[in-house]
């Protein structure tokens, strides 16, 4: 992979120092019988998950956090974790990858929906009433195996259909340098708007961000804050808003497609 002109200067400017230099070929892709041949593997999730963690301007609690990748067919090909075991909270591990699987799941080859953009539409009385309610996880294959091996390279989870359906930011779905849909990437263990952030920059800097188009102004899958109202009473403008989180994440967010911009 090369990276472009685009890239280099936003992503190795803000983490260089951190991350070193990734370049993804053939040989760092995880070899599966599944469809995780185009998916980052193992190693490549761990070191953007931990990097973008460590670099901070997420907003919010400075947490430990969850990443998992899916394949289009909502197979687990990786899951990780940032900091020591211990350090994030347990029950986000398989929340990241119920939001990985809804990114993959609910998006398509021309249209990318974020995790974050069904959160309105979820609502009583919104256009997808019911969605999250759906497609349960699988609890056999979520909480099976040595809880030691949570986060690695052999974790439980890899090679498992988890299924799972998550409406609040943190998911989104996988577009490789030639546009095809992938899979969907999960972050969990912040805030739901920190989450998003996270996941945003991991797939920016693993270049799986070459987004057809969005529900969001710009076009593109980030997430939405245009909920108004008061006394209970609160509604998304365009049926695909996500509540404010109040740790300092907006403007964060908003920001996101101009300092990591989409594309191949």
């Amino acid at each position: 992979m090369v990276w472009s002109n685009k890239r280099s200067k936003v992503w190795f400017g803000a983490v260089a120092a951190l991350f070193g230099t990734l370049t993804l070929t053939t040989s760092a892709l995880a070899a599966s019988p599944f469809n995780c041949s185009q998916l980052p593997n193992f190693a490549a999730l761990s070191t953007a998950l931990s990097t973008v963690v460590s670099a901070g301007g997420n907003g919010s609690l400075a947490l430990d956090m969850w990443a998992t990748v899916v394949d289009r067919d909502g197979v687990v090909c990786a899951v990780a974790k940032s900091g020591s075991a211990g350090d994030q909270w347990p029950g986000s591990r398989v929340i990241s990858a119920q939001k990985a699987n809804t990114a993959n799941a609910f998006s398509l080859p021309g249209l990318a929906l974020s995790t974050a953009n069904l959160y309105s539409a979820v609502q009583p009385g919104g256009s997808l009433y019911g969605l999250q309610h759906s497609n349960p996880v699988d609890t056999a294959a979520a909480y099976a195996g040595d809880a030691g091996t949570w986060g690695t390279s052999t974790d439980d989870l890899v090679a498992k259909k988890v299924g799972g359906v998550n409406v609040f930011g943190g998911g989104l779905p996988l577009y490789n340098n030639s546009g095809d849909l992938v899979g969907g990437l999960g972050v969990s263990g912040s805030t739901s708007c920190t989450d998003h952030i996270i996941a945003w920059k991991i797939r920016f800097g693993l270049n799986h961000d070459n987004v057809p188009a969005g529900v969001a102004p710009d076009g593109t899958d980030n997430i939405i804050f245009d909920i108004v109202g008061s006394n209970g009473n609160f509604k998304s403008k365009g049926g695909f808003g996500h509540p404010e989180c109040g740790f300092g994440e907006t403007p964060i967010a908003k920001a996101l497609p101009t300092a990591f911009p989409v594309g191949p």
